[in-house]
């Protein structure tokens, strides 16, 4: 039977966004009565008072992690690298006055019974004028750090969204956690966003450096070597991007419902999926209280029916169409695409709608959140607004990586088998190097970068040394988590583990057996049930209970990882 839901899952891409609609339109659960009526539920009046009190994103933060378990009063530094979309980015400053600095906070074994451990907030400053990171993390006190997690949200989000998961995961003894919200996200501060190259593939790559060359100065300041890395949706994609980029320092990849990774012959033609047929449209329609209470009933019985490599059968479709008689598609509307490559984002809806703004956010918020009790989902709408209502800077990264409905222009699925078999080196862009049976140098494959997130000295030197030597990694272990309801092409993740396994068979053909039993690299699948995209909120438990067996597998690995090493010196 596991394998029979295995098979069935893997063949799934996205769904239609209206068949799981007329399924549960059909079989209506408890929980979707109960849902309320409107697409946008939030009143006027309710929402003009929402917008006049302006909640800062500092305020709204420290109320959504105070339903932390066993951290009543989250610690919560007021100095904020936001700021509403009335500041201009020439007076725009980080306040850093002493005492709006949170001083970290521990729990005692007394009322923590997983402790005590220490929480602490921190806005992490980065090269350049105003760039800041915000920052969260959580350590166990008295036990040596032996690993890190660090965590990345999705587009637009901050990481208060991973609430729900910070208590459970800092149980697992030798880790300390870190959640980062990305540059131009958040809390963290959000410099002019701007794309200086002309080509198509040089502004995809500037606008990835833009985020993970701040991942990797701030992973430097931290002096942190080696770290898992956690990404969600549009974090999953960014994961990916700084593990080619800045090869050696993950010791896991794990991507939960990422986007961008399969390849979509529309993405980049004028021909594009009409908009119902983008399933981008479920993040907003999709009620998270009839998910996390009924199966899916739209994976289909066959196995052998999918395409694992494709987004919304826009293969299979297009090859329907070719010599059939069907006409082509039609395109997505000229303002539809226009808003999209003019960088109107939806937040800047949520701006440009000022005392509406609220009312707006409600339409997404009062189905994503409709699973949780209702002072928490109140929580995360006030949350949301606060962030989205902020200037813009990041967000506008989105029209240079996706294609309108959340296609890839640059589909991962062509780049991740590079991903833990890079040159150990400076690379200049998020691209995999020559495959591992080609004639190619490492000259050939890399060259240095210019960045503010460029290491120190030593570590250059360092790694040219390496470069010089032509030393790869051996693998890294990749995770890929969906949810059982996930508007994600779960399909996808399965190509991209067929990928990244016939690159470990490549990288092994000729290795010795030692080199084969110091191979790390691997790929799997997890679906997480009664989830959708956002699994880790959808069903904490299921994804908790997970990400600490790939947090234990980790350490172990760790561990031997090092006893090698030591052992290796010692000879």
């Amino acid at each position: 039977m596991a394998t029979s839901s295995e098979d069935n899952m893997r063949s799934r891409t996205q769904q239609s966004p209206l068949a799981s609609q007329r399924a549960r339109s059909s079989h209506p659960s408890e929980a979707t009565r109960n849902q309320p009526r409107g697409y946008f539920p939030l009143g006027y009046k309710e929402g003009f008072s929402q917008w006049w009190q302006g909640m800062s994103p500092a305020v709204t933060e420290h109320t959504v992690l105070s339903y932390i378990p066993h951290l009543q009063k989250p610690p919560t530094h007021t100095q904020t690298g936001s700021a509403p979309p009335s500041a201009s980015v020439s007076t725009m400053s980080v306040d850093k006055d002493p005492s709006r600095e949170a001083a970290p906070i521990t729990t005692s074994s007394l009322t923590d019974p997983y402790g005590p451990r220490r929480w602490h907030s921190n806005l992490v400053k980065l090269s350049g004028k105003n760039r800041f990171l915000n920052e969260f993390s959580v350590e166990r006190v008295e036990e040596d750090v032996e690993n890190n997690l660090v965590m990345l949200h999705g587009y637009g989000a901050g990481l208060g969204f991973f609430y729900k998961n910070f208590e459970a995961l800092s149980r697992a003894p030798g880790w300390k956690l870190y959640a980062l919200d990305m540059l131009g996200m958040g809390r963290s501060s959000r410099p002019t966003f701007k794309i200086l190259a002309k080509d198509r593939e040089a502004k995809i790559t500037e606008a990835e450096n833009w985020f993970i060359d701040a991942l990797e100065e701030w992973r430097v300041k931290k002096g942190i070597d080696r770290f898992t890395l956690l990404g969600h949706s549009l974090g999953g994609y960014m994961a990916v991007a700084y593990a080619l980029k800045y090869p050696g320092h993950l010791n896991k990849l794990i991507l939960a419902s990422p986007v961008g990774i399969p390849e979509d012959p529309y993405a980049v033609n004028a021909d594009m999926p009409e908009p119902e047929d983008s399933t981008m449209a479920n993040e907003f329609t999709q009620d998270q209280g009839s998910v996390i209470n009924e199966s899916n009933p739209d994976i289909p019985a066959n196995p052998k029916s999918g395409d694992n490599n494709n987004f919304l059968n826009a293969r299979k479709n297009a090859g329907k169409q070719e010599g059939s008689g069907t006409p082509p598609r039609k395109p997505l509307p000229k303002w539809l695409t226009y808003l999209w490559d003019a960088n109107i984002s939806p937040f800047s809806l949520v701006r440009w709608t000022g005392p509406l703004g609220p009312r707006l956010v409600s339409g997404w918020t009062s189905r994503r959140f409709s699973h949780l009790p209702p002072d928490e989902a109140q929580a995360l709408h006030d949350y949301s607004y606060s962030l989205f209502r902020q200037r813009g800077s990041g967000e506008y990264a989105l029209a240079y990586i996706l294609a309108p409905g959340a296609f890839a222009r640059s589909p991962l699925i062509r780049r991740i088998q590079g991903v833990g078999r890079q040159y150990l080196g400076l690379h200049t862009a998020p691209t995999p190097d020559t495959n591992t049976n080609s004639n190619a140098t490492p000259e050939t494959a890399l060259t240095t970068q210019s960045s503010p997130s460029s290491p120190s000295p030593a570590t250059a030197q360092q790694q040219q040394q390496q470069q010089q030597q032509g030393k790869r990694e051996n693998g890294i272990p990749v995770v890929l988590m969906y949810g059982e309801h996930d508007w994600m092409d779960i399909a996808g993740g399965y190509a991209a583990e067929q990928k990244m396994n016939e690159e470990k068979e490549k990288a092994l053909r000729n290795a010795s057996a030692q080199e084969a039993r110091a191979d790390r690299g691997s790929a799997k699948v997890v679906v997480i049930k009664k989830a959708g995209h956002h699994v880790y909120l959808d069903n904490d438990r299921h994804f908790n209970e997970v990400m600490l067996e790939e947090m234990k597998e980790t350490q172990q690995a760790e561990r031997r990882r090092r006893a090698e090493l030591e052992g290796g010196s010692a000879k």
